[in-house]
């Protein structure tokens, strides 16, 4: 079985000051099935594994900008297939930060299935 360890987030990773980043605890993604051309709005809790299709996402940090400044929402995830017995892999196959405003800038390259981040919300 997969340990999540959680990557420490940093707004200066980013090139941000704290200031410019609000952290979220839900994140809505939005994920598209090639295979059936299915697009599916998913909403996730950080730090809680869920599954879409074969895949297992994780959600360890989502940032968005305070309203006034530009728009902008980010999440740092981690993507894992899961095997036809149901095991998750060891190695994930998408591990960084995705943006909404741009989601080819760090995409999730994978045959069947396309996620990028939509939004975060406070909840």
């Amino acid at each position: 079985m997969a340990v999540f360890l959680p990557i420490p987030f940093s707004p200066i990773s980013l090139g941000m000051a704290d200031d410019q980043w609000l952290r979220g605890q839900t994140a809505e993604l939005q994920a598209l099935d090639k295979i059936t051309a299915r697009i599916s709005t998913l909403t996730a809790d950080v730090g809680t594994p869920f599954r879409y299709g074969s895949l297992q996402i994780v959600i360890h940090t989502c940032t968005y900008r305070p309203p006034t400044m530009a728009p902008e929402h980010a999440a740092l995830m981690e993507i894992r297939n899961i095997d036809h017995l149901g095991q998750v892999g060891d190695a994930p196959i998408f591990q960084g930060w995705m943006f909404a405003s741009s989601p080819g800038l760090n995409a999730l390259e994978h045959p069947v299935y396309d996620v990028s981040v939509v939004a975060c919300k406070k909840d």
